[in-house]
C-alpha cells in the first residue's frame, strides 16, 4: 500500500512551460530583444539541453544558468549579457506561478490521507519564491530542492538524502510521480521507488525516452486519474 508520494514540481504541479515563456518574453524585451516565437522555443530547445547536462554531471547549476543565455545571444548575434540575463530571468520566474491542470485539486484531495513530499531539481531561490506564492508549502511534509541537497536528480544519492530525512522512510510503501524519464523516473527507479509517469501530451513512451531503456511502472494522462491508481498500486 502507498503511503508516501514524491511530486515533481516543473511540468507535473507547476505549467513551467508557461512560466517559463512569460519570463523569458520579460527579459529579452528588458534586454532589446524581440521575443519572438522562434527565439522563446530555441530558448527552451537549448535550455533543456542545458538541464539534461547537468542530470549527467557534466555542467554545474552555475554553468546551466549562464550557457543557455550565452549560446542563444551567439545564435542571434546579440552581445547582451548572459549574467545580466540569467539574474533578470530568475527574478522574473520567481514571481509568478501557474498550475498546471487539477493539480491543486489532485493536493487538496491526496492531503491528509498520504505523506507528500516535493523533489525538485529547479533553482533554491526561484522554486521557494514560486511554492510561497501559491501557498503549497501546507500540503507538502517536506521540500528537497537539488541545490540545497547538493546532489540532482537522477543522482541516487540525491533521493538517499530525502529518504534520510522522512522518519520511517519505506520504498515499498513509496512512489514518485513526475513529467521526466530522465530525472523522476530513471532517478526514482534507481533509487527503489515505484514510479508514475505524467503525460499530458501522450508522447509515445519510446519516442519520449530517445532510445533510453526506461519502463515507469504506471502512466497517466491527468492528475485526475492518480488518487485511484494509487489506491491500486
Amino acid at each position: 500500500m502507498i503511503d508516501t508520494v514524491f511530486f515533481d514540481l516543473d511540468n507535473t504541479i507547476f505549467d513551467f512551460n508557461k512560466a517559463e515563456h512569460i519570463a523569458l518574453a520579460k527579459t529579452l524585451e528588458e534586454l532589446g530583444i524581440p521575443p519572438s516565437e522562434e527565439t522563446c522555443a530555441r530558448y527552451s530547445v537549448i535550455n533543456l539541453a542545458q538541464w539534461k547536462l547537468l542530470e549527467k554531471g557534466v555542467i554545474t547549476r552555475r554553468e546551466v544558468k549562464l550557457r543557455r543565455f550565452r549560446l542563444l545571444f551567439e545564435e542571434l548575434g546579440s552581445d547582451a549579457s548572459p549574467e545580466q540575463a540569467a539574474a533578470t530571468y530568475e527574478s522574473y520566474l520567481g514571481i509568478g506561478h501557474y498550475f498546471m491542470e487539477g493539480a491543486e485539486e489532485l493536493l487538496q484531495s491526496l492531503y491528509g490521507h498520504y505523506r507528500l513530499y516535493l523533489a525538485t531539481n529547479g533553482t533554491a531561490a526561484v522554486q521557494k519564491s514560486r511554492l510561497s506564492s501559491a501557498d503549497l508549502e501546507r500540503y507538502f511534509d517536506g521540500i528537497f530542492i537539488s541545490e540545497e541537497i547538493g546532489f540532482n536528480k537522477p543522482d541516487v544519492r540525491y533521493f538517499e538524502s530525502c529518504f534520510a530525512r522522512i522518519p520511517g522512510f519505506s520504498r515499498e510503501s513509496s512512489v514518485i510521480v513526475g513529467d521526466s524519464l530522465s530525472s523522476d523516473i530513471q532517478g526514482g527507479a534507481g533509487a527503489g521507488l515505484r514510479t508514475i509517469w505524467f503525460n499530458p501530451a501522450g508522447v509515445p513512451l519510446s519516442e519520449a525516452s530517445g532510445g533510453e531503456n526506461i519502463m515507469p511502472d504506471r502512466e497517466i494522462r491527468r492528475l485526475s486519474e492518480l488518487p485511484q491508481l494509487l489506491v491500486e498500486m
